[in-house]
């Protein structure tokens, strides 16, 4: 079996190391909030170039309380990417805004510019576009269509871990250039914890320091509650954990863009159609878009290669969506939710299994 991401291969370096923080913490009994969770936040606004990070709970949660944080008049609209995963959705309802939704580009899985321009109105507030894959969107683009209107920049970087802005002049890495970045932190991501886990970035000291309060149920001091918060707060073991891989992201996105590079000189095959991703895409996924997706999907599960869907239903297809999008169309999502696959990414794939994947690709 071609396992599509390999966690206790991947990590087995660092569990030694984790553990025996791990058991120290349980004589200390430092479990919320403590000083590992405060490293991590160092450790990761470093990594990224950010003047500050928050730990939270999820990546869910970092979406909601960056929102939360600027505290827009009811009914504001948020603009997001027709394709992503619903936490993007659901964080704009949970903070009592409304999303809006903007096409993908064709072949692509970052937000049309075009479109999104159409899509601004006197009611937009919040611009939020996703580094879907770990390709990052044109960020410097939305900050021009943006620079004369009073709209705020939050991007959803919860598959972009260590990739950098390449439309930033700077070079400055995602997590660094817009007025905050949210990260999830599940186990599957490229920086992943043992649990649920999430960061949020900023420059604004403004912002952090009321993020702070709102993840600690809007408190920073016990039992003085300046805001409405959340309870989201990171654990320490999870920010020991993280600690750990933190030190090996850069060397295995470096790994994951090295299979990319292999798929896209060595897959040949009309049938298969390849993404656009940016420069400095980080791969969180692999997706190519084929037509007969069940075809393919009997021959993997025959060849015992495992693969994912992200996602089989863009944000308007969803269940809970349905009548709130009625009528509303969006081509290049719909593509991407009916005819993607992901394909295995685990950094530690062999030669010979990348050859076995190509093989069948190449073969259907």
């Amino acid at each position: 079996m071609i396992k599509f991401l390999d966690l206790i291969k991947q990590d087995k370096n660092i569990h030694k190391s984790a553990l025996k923080k791990i058991s120290k913490l349980f004589k200390k009994g430092d479990f919320i909030l403590g000083k590992e969770v405060e490293l991590f936040e160092k450790n990761f606004s470093k990594f990224c170039g950010s003047k500050y990070a928050v730990g939270c709970a999820n990546g869910t949660d970092a979406l909601t309380l960056a929102l939360k944080s600027l505290n827009l008049p009811k009914n504001s609209e948020v603009l997001i990417p027709a394709m992503t995963y619903c936490s993007t959705a659901f964080a704009v309802i949970e903070a009592n805004l409304i999303p809006v939704l903007v096409d993908t580009e064709k072949l692509s899985s970052t937000i049309d510019l075009k479109h999104l321009q159409k899509k601004i109105t006197n009611n937009t507030k919040v611009i939020m576009p996703v580094h879907l894959y770990g390709s990052t969107a044109n960020l410097r683009k939305i900050k021009k269509i943006i620079s004369k209107k009073k709209i705020y920049l939050i991007d959803d970087c919860s598959q972009a871990h260590g990739a950098f802005d390449d439309s930033d002049p700077n070079k400055r890495k995602i997590g660094s250039t817009t007025d905050i970045s949210c990260f999830s932190l599940y186990p599957g991501k490229n920086l992943g914890a043992y649990g649920d886990a999430g960061i949020i970035t900023t420059n604004s000291l403004n912002f952090y320091l009321k993020l702070k309060k709102l993840r600690n149920l809007g408190s920073e001091k016990k039992f003085i509650h300046d805001f409405v918060g959340l309870n989201s707060r990171l654990d320490t073991i999870q920010a020991i954990i993280l600690n750990e891989k933190l030190k090996n992201l850069t060397f295995y996105n470096k790994k994951r863009q090295k299979i990319a590079k292999f798929y896209n000189k060595n897959i040949n095959n009309k049938k298969i159609k390849k993404l656009k991703y940016s420069k400095s895409c980080v791969y969180h996924q692999y997706v190519i878009l084929v037509n007969n997706r069940k075809n393919l999907i009997k021959i993997f599960d025959k060849k015992k290669i495992q693969y994912g869907f992200h996602y089989p239903y863009a944000i308007h297809q969803l269940n809970v969506f349905k009548k709130k999008f009625k009528n509303q169309r969006f081509k290049n999502a719909e593509i991407l939710a009916k005819k993607s696959i992901s394909l295995p990414i685990d950094p530690n794939l062999s030669k010979k299994e990348l050859n076995y994947i190509i093989k069948t690709l190449n073969e259907f």
